[in-house]
């Protein structure tokens, strides 16, 4: 084989791109996101709100729709799972923290324009992971409804809030629901936290965006765990006042979250 040959086989082979590094962080590192988090929002309002009014305008068409169709008691599982979706609502969010951080101005057309560019990319993968789950709540749900409680209808909502708090197999239901949800929920975190950003930011695949967000929540559990609480216990209480909360809340959170993804995870070289 001649240099000529040899120089042209080594071009073909694809360069090796070795993993994103995962950086250990701290509750303060926690505390400075959120903060950060707080100062994107108030340096582009109109866009947060706006994100966060679709989210919440959203959630009420869900609950709408389960109501219209005589299925009002999947009111408050319907809601927990669309709260689910909340690390892919949040990706225009993203966009506006990485336009904030390197100084690109922040239009409508500039958010859109990147959240279009990602149809058919890895995001999209993402996206399908996420509504995956979804799907899986929503089944354990109707699954562990038939286990403690067969196959009966409620006409009200109220009545199914009888039945759950006022009945032994209610309050079984009740509890293992909320176990089997917490567990879907902590696997969804585990998995969102630091992916959906990393794609955002850098060319990489949906499976190593995924490896690096467990491994971030790995190698600092209790400050991430602390930080899944935090966001669990804001949506909750965002979604009592017919989701109006999530207005402020979710774009808040969102613009959070990209902070503690780059503390998380090193800059690429």
């Amino acid at each position: 084989m001649d240099n000529h040959e040899a120089s042209a086989t080594i071009a073909d082979k694809p360069s090796y791109r070795p993993d994103p590094v995962v950086n250990k962080i701290t509750k303060d590192d926690v505390v400075d996101a959120l903060a950060a988090g707080l100062r994107d929002f108030k340096a582009a309002p109109v866009y947060g709100l706006s994100i966060g009014a679709f989210f919440a305008v959203g959630g009420l068409l869900v609950i709408s729709s389960a109501a219209a169709l005589g299925m009002s008691y999947l009111s408050y599982p319907l809601a927990a799972g669309f709260v689910l979706i909340g690390p892919f609502a949040a990706v225009g969010l993203y966009e506006i923290s990485r336009r904030l951080e390197t100084g690109d101005p922040v239009t409508w057309s500039g958010i859109f324009g990147t959240m279009w560019a990602q149809k058919g990319k890895e995001l999209s993968w993402m996206a399908f992971v996420v509504l995956f789950i979804q799907i899986m709540w929503m089944y354990q749900v109707r699954l562990l409804l038939a286990l403690f409680l067969g196959f009966q209808s409620f006409a009200s909502f109220s009545e199914f809030i009888n039945t759950i708090v006022g009945t032994p197999e209610g309050l079984m239901f009740l509890a293992v629901g909320h176990v089997v949800g917490a567990i879907l929920s902590l696997i969804l975190f585990s998995i969102t936290v630091v992916s959906f950003p990393l794609l955002m930011e850098r060319d990489r695949d949906f499976i190593t965006a995924m490896i690096t967000s467990v491994k971030a929540v790995a190698t600092s559990p209790i400050p991430m765990i602390g930080w899944a609480l935090v966001v669990t216990i804001t949506l909750v209480v965002s979604i009592i006042p017919g989701f109006i909360g999530l207005v402020v809340t979710l774009p808040i959170l969102g613009h959070a979250t990209w902070h503690l993804y780059k503390k998380c995870v090193a800059p690429e070289t």
